[in-house]
C-alpha cells in the first residue's frame, strides 16, 4: 500500500524524496515545491503540481498519495460548530483504523479547530465525557496535521475552494480555520514529541500557516513537561484547573494527586513567555454546588495573584450518565463579578455544539456507540432465527 506524503514534516519528505532516487542536489527544492502544493494549495493529486517536471509527478503517484483519513460522520449544530469523527488509516491487517473526533467552531472574525492529540484519553476527569473512553494509543503526528487538512478541505478553505453550502464560516476575509486549540481527545503534553512537530507543520509560514499565538495548548497539568512546552512548542497556554481545593480537584481531575495545585500554579508562573501580552488561560467548569460557590471565586483570585493570567468559566455540558450539572446562570454571574473586580478578565464561554455532544468535556469517539449498536443487531438477528427455529420445530 502506497503510504501518503499528507502530514510529514520537512524532514519527513526529505527522506520520501531520497527514498525515491530524488537527487541530494535538487532535494531541498523539491521539499519547498511540495510543502507548498501539500499545505498552501491543498491538492489531493500530484499530477495538479504544475511546477514539478512531469516524470517526477508519475514517479511520486507510483509510490506514494496524498490522500487524507475518511470522514466517518460530519455533524452541524444548528449554531454552526462542526464535529466529524475521522477514521485514520490502518496500520496493519487487523488494525481498522483509529478513530477521533475533530470540532470546528466559526465565529465572526475567527474559527477555532479543536484538535484531538489521542485515541481516548487516560486522565478520568469525572465531569469530561471524553475521559470515559480508555486510552488507545497517541496519535502520530501525521493523524495530528491531517485534523487540520480535513477541516479545511471539508470548508473549502483552500484558495480558489469555496465553503459548503450549509456552512457558517467567518466573514471577514480570513482563513476560516486561523485558530487551533489543542483541547480535543486526550492530554496533548503526554504525547509531547508528536504534538511539537506536528505544531511546527500547523504554524510553518509557507504552509498552513497558523501562527503559534493561535494555538492554544490546554493541559490538565503535566507539570514536568509545561516549561518544555513553553520553550519547544511556543504556544499559549490553558490549564484545566476547576477547582480551588486539592480534595475537589483530587476528585475532579485525578492528576491532581500526582502534580498538585501548588506545584502546577508554579510551573505556570515559571512558564517561558508569560507576561501581560501572553497571559495563561485557566479553565474552569461551573458545576452546580461543587465548585462554585462565592468563596471559590475568592479562593481562586488568591490563587492565582501574580501570574497574567484570564480565566475562563465554562457552563458544564451535560452528557448521558453525568452525576454533575450545571450552575445556575446567576451563579455563574456573581463568580464571574468576583474575579473580574480582582482585575482578571472572566469571560464565560458560550455552550456551542451542545445539541451534537460537540461542546468542551463532550468529546467521545463514535466507536463504541456504533459497535454497541452492531452487537445489538446481531443480538436481535440472533433472537430472531432462534425463534423461526423453534417456531418450525
Amino acid at each position: 500500500m502506497r503510504p501518503s506524503l499528507l502530514g510529514l514534516t520537512r524532514h519527513g519528505l526529505h527522506d520520501a524524496l531520497a527514498s525515491i532516487g530524488v537527487p541530494e542536489r535538487e532535494l531541498k527544492m523539491r521539499v519547498t515545491q511540495l510543502w507548498h502544493w501539500i499545505y498552501m494549495r491543498g491538492v489531493t493529486e500530484f499530477e495538479a503540481m504544475t511546477n514539478i517536471a512531469k516524470g517526477l509527478r508519475t514517479t511520486l503517484a507510483e509510490n506514494f498519495t496524498l490522500a487524507r483519513p475518511s470522514v466517518v460522520t460530519e455533524q452541524v449544530s444548528t449554531d454552526g460548530t462542526r464535529k466529524w469523527l475521522i477514521r485514520m488509516p490502518a496500520t496493519g491487517p487487523h488494525d481498522r483504523g483509529a478513530e477521533i473526533e475533530c470540532v470546528y467552531i466559526p465565529e465572526v472574525d475567527r474559527g477555532t479547530l479543536c484538535v484531538s492529540s489521542q485515541v481516548g484519553c487516560t486522565l478520568n476527569c469525572t465531569f469530561c465525557h471524553t475521559g470515559t473512553q480508555k486510552l488507545v494509543r497517541n496519535l502520530t503526528v501525521a493523524e495530528i496535521v491531517a485534523q487540520v487538512v480535513v477541516a479545511r478541505d471539508c470548508l473549502g478553505d483552500w484558495p480558489d475552494a469555496s465553503p459548503p453550502e450549509n456552512g457558517f464560516v467567518p466573514t471577514d476575509g480570513g482563513r476560516y480555520v486561523s485558530n487551533i486549540v489543542l483541547m480535543g481527545m486526550g492530554e496533548p503534553l503526554y504525547n509531547f514529541d508528536n504534538v511539537k512537530d506536528a505544531m511546527d507543520v500547523v504554524s510553518d509560514g509557507e504552509g498552513l500557516s497558523i501562527g503559534r499565538r493561535r494555538i492554544t495548548l490546554s493541559t490538565s497539568g503535566v507539570v514536568p513537561m509545561i516549561e518544555r512546552a513553553g520553550e519547544e512548542i511556543g504556544s499559549m497556554l490553558a490549564i484545566s484547573l476547576h477547582a480551588v481545593r486539592d480534595d475537589l480537584r483530587n476528585e475532579l481531575v485525578p492528576l491532581n494527586k500526582k502534580y498538585p495545585i501548588a506545584q502546577l500554579l508554579d510551573a505556570c508562573r515559571n512558564y517561558p513567555g508569560v507576561s501581560n501580552a501572553k497571559r495563561i488561560t485557566f479553565e474552569y467548569v461551573m458545576l452546580k454546588g461543587v465548585n462554585d460557590s462565592p468563596a471559590d471565586a475568592r479562593e481562586l483570585v488568591r490563587l492565582l495573584k501574580g501570574i497574567p493570567a484570564k480565566i475562563n468559566l465554562i457552563p458544564f455540558n451535560p452528557w448521558p450518565g453525568t452525576k454533575y450539572e450545571c450552575s445556575d446562570w446567576e451563579t455563574i454571574e456573581r463568580f464571574s463579578d468576583i474575579v473580574f473586580r480582582a482585575g482578571y478578565a472572566s469571560p464565560v464561554r458560550t455552550p456551542r455544539g451542545r445539541d451534537i455532544l460537540a461542546a468542551c468535556g463532550q468529546l467521545k469517539s463514535e466507536t463504541e456507540k456504533m459497535r454497541a449498536r452492531a452487537r445489538l443487531m446481531l443480538e436481535a438477528e440472533s433472537e430472531n432465527a432462534n425463534a423461526e427455529e423453534n417456531a418450525d420445530n
